[in-house]
């Protein structure tokens, strides 16, 4: 199993002000149009469309592991994938499926973990967006992914770098000082480093093929891809 107990409660206990954009989500918020618009442009082209159409993702199968209340798999959605989004923490899912059914979007949401999908269910691209630093065993996660990707699907991941620097701001910034998350949102300790996270893909048979850093404004609040992986970072990965 690589869901831990306190985490699922963690993020069930968030589950009534997750929609929120100024409650304790605030920041995936904000992130939430960087991350999409960064995997969008890169499922796209793959598949020869335009970027930058309003159905750029029509008829794509995506699977968006540990989708909480759903913010990255309504944005998928309205792009024109068809998304099943998992998670464990089912009142998070409550949450996510009322936010979509009063949205008119048909998303397929579903309690539980990677390793419980039906074998041979497989997706057009996996993304687990701020997920594997909250995971019990890493090495098994990136295997589940790994299996419900088809044969040269993408898998697409953000997480938080382990660096000084994201002690000092993800962690005592956003959640002592600045209070934009609720304090133990984070174990430090349990930040992935890009370089862990390429060997845990590769063991999985899995190349990195691209990253990107995230990196807020401190004035306006927005997100942009940067260079900059020391804090926040997001990665596509391909088969090897």
């Amino acid at each position: 199993m690589t869901a831990l107990g306190a985490e699922i409660a963690k993020f069930d206990a968030l589950a009534a002000r997750w929609w929120d954009p100024d409650g304790p989500m605030k920041p995936l918020h904000r992130m939430n149009p960087l991350r999409i618009g960064w995997i969008a442009d890169r499922l796209a082209r793959r598949h020869g469309r335009d970027p930058k159409a309003p159905d750029a993702l029509a008829g794509l199968a995506i699977l968006d592991v540990g989708c909480g209340a759903g913010l990255a798999s309504e944005a998928l959605a309205r792009r024109g994938a068809r998304v099943t989004g998992l998670d464990a923490a089912g009142e998070a899912l409550d949450a996510a499926r009322a936010h979509a059914d009063a949205g008119g979007l048909s998303i397929d949401y579903r309690e539980g973990l990677p390793e419980d999908l039906p074998q041979g269910e497989t997706f057009d691209a996996v993304v687990a967006l701020e997920v594997i630093e909250h995971v019990s065993d890493r090495q098994a996660f990136l295997a589940a992914l790994a299996r419900a990707a088809k044969p040269g699907a993408p898998l697409i991941l953000s997480t938080l770098n382990r660096t000084p620097r994201s002690f000092l701001m993800a962690k005592l910034g956003a959640e002592y000082v600045l209070r934009m998350l609720p304090v133990g949102t984070h174990d430090w300790r349990m930040f992935v480093t890009p370089g862990e996270l390429g060997d845990g893909l590769r063991a999985a048979g899995f190349r990195v093929t691209d990253i990107a850093g995230m990196t807020m404004d401190k004035l306006t609040g927005r997100w942009r891809a940067t260079r900059d992986v020391g804090i926040n970072y997001i990665v596509m990965a391909e088969a090897r």
